[in-house]
């Protein structure tokens, strides 16, 4: 394997890759290299080249220009290579509707030289009380958990995970962070693409944002998040009403008051933190009686890097 910039083996290395579909470009010249060993989580809106990248280091597309090496080697040339070697979890399993999970991963240990135990992997994603259930009437989560057993069975040195945790409860979320993070601890990569960005500040190792084919921002989940300036988070006792909320907001003089999660809880956003500011804000409160339960100043959440990076809520097609 190649090395990263910072002399760790890469387990995955992408160069100036290109993909156009009816000449439009979809992938449009990423570069970026995993370590063995980590975590790699990609993020970027719908249509921003996330599932085309994949499809190329899975083997399924060929790049129209640049170079992708998964473990060395061109996964459009050595996907009988890689086969063994790599876990894939995907979206849409493509999974016989009338097959049995205990079934399914005895069938698919039949490909493998030296696969995981089936039905301990079963109990492990929390499917052994319906090993024998069809899979049709499975819920979403549970052919999630299949999913990703499946991806393991070959105890892959890459792993690539799709949405890992969609259709998921809370519990069998936690269990499946904790898999993943045993994955790593056990030294195989993994490639992680998903829309749940609290899996990705609890996880990933580094990050990597796309938009519009091209990668927008890079680095650790604290590194993103430092890339913006600090901002005022602050609780009240009493939710603002309107008129209250456009008085401090003129009182501020620019920007807005945007609610932050509980009733009460606000951020101030367009405006970066300062002392004038904070004494502003405090000096409005107390004018009008109103007690500051909890006045903070943070960096950008994950969340709200990425929806800076890629336009805010925007999806692009």
């Amino acid at each position: 394997m190649t090395a990263t910039a910072g002399g760790m083996p890469a387990a995955v290395r992408v160069s100036g890759l290109r993909k156009r579909y009816g000449g439009r470009p979809v992938v449009d010249g990423l570069t970026f290299s995993v370590a063995a060993g980590v975590i790699f989580a990609i993020l970027g809106p719908n249509g921003a080249g996330k599932t085309t990248t994949v499809e190329i280091l899975e083997g399924y597309r060929r790049p129209d220009e640049g170079e992708v090496r998964v473990l060395g080697l061109d996964p459009a040339r050595a996907g009988a290579e890689l086969r063994g070697r790599v876990g894939l979890m995907l979206q849409d399993g493509g999974i016989y509707p009338q097959a049995r999970p205990r079934e399914i991963l005895r069938l698919y240990a039949r490909f493998y030289r030296d696969p995981r135990d089936p039905d301990a992997l079963l109990e492990q994603v929390g499917l052994a009380d319906v090993a024998a259930t069809r899979y049709k009437v499975l819920s979403g989560g549970q052919k999630q958990r299949l999913g990703l057993a499946l991806a393991l069975l070959g105890r892959p040195e890459v792993a690539i995970l799709d949405e890992p945790t969609a259709g998921m409860d809370p519990a069998a979320k936690a269990a499946t962070r904790e898999m993943i993070g045993a994955l790593r601890n056990a030294g195989t990569t993994v490639l992680l693409t998903t829309h749940e960005l609290a899996d990705v500040e609890r996880m990933a190792d580094r990050i990597a944002i796309i938009d519009r084919g091209r990668i927008v921002a890079a680095g650790s989940a604290s590194e993103l998040a430092a890339g913006a300036a600090p901002r005022i988070r602050f609780q009240l006792e009493r939710a603002l009403d309107d008129p209250d909320r456009s008085g401090l907001t003129a009182a501020l003089g620019a920007g807005s008051i945007r609610d932050d999660g509980a009733p009460g809880r606000y951020l101030v956003d367009g405006l970066d933190s300062s002392p004038a500011l904070l004494a502003t804000l405090a000096g409005w409160c107390a004018a009008r009686g109103l007690l500051i339960a909890e006045l903070r100043t943070t960096g950008a959440t994950l969340e709200e890097r990425y929806l800076a990076l890629t336009g805010d809520e925007a999806q692009h097609d």
